[in-house]
């Protein structure tokens, strides 16, 4: 026996609902974590290399460097911060 057309029709609208719903969901994922994310590795791999060579260097000759001399104990924490702001980019890396 054929189906009616109030039938067909109705799940007409309900496949139209799922798609319009799953474009939504597509729609709020992309605009919550975009997808070109490329450029997080090469920002936070020297950022991270950054903050190891100004810890080696304020360690091993910062007598001999007149400015990290001025900044004192502020080069730990410069280095630090920028080794920290590396692993914060890279949660950003899909």
């Amino acid at each position: 026996m054929p189906e009616s057309r109030v039938r067909k029709s109705a799940v007409e609208k309900k496949k139209a609902k799922s798609r319009s719903e799953l474009a939504e969901q597509r729609s709020e994922t992309a605009r919550l974590a975009p997808a070109g994310r490329s450029w997080v590795p090469a920002v936070f791999l020297p950022l991270g290399l950054i903050g190891v060579a100004w810890m080696v260097t304020w360690n091993l000759a910062y007598e001999h460097i007149g400015f990290m001399r001025a900044l004192g104990d502020w080069n730990l924490a410069i280095g630090l911060g920028l080794i920290v702001a590396s692993f914060v980019g890279m949660t950003m890396w899909k």
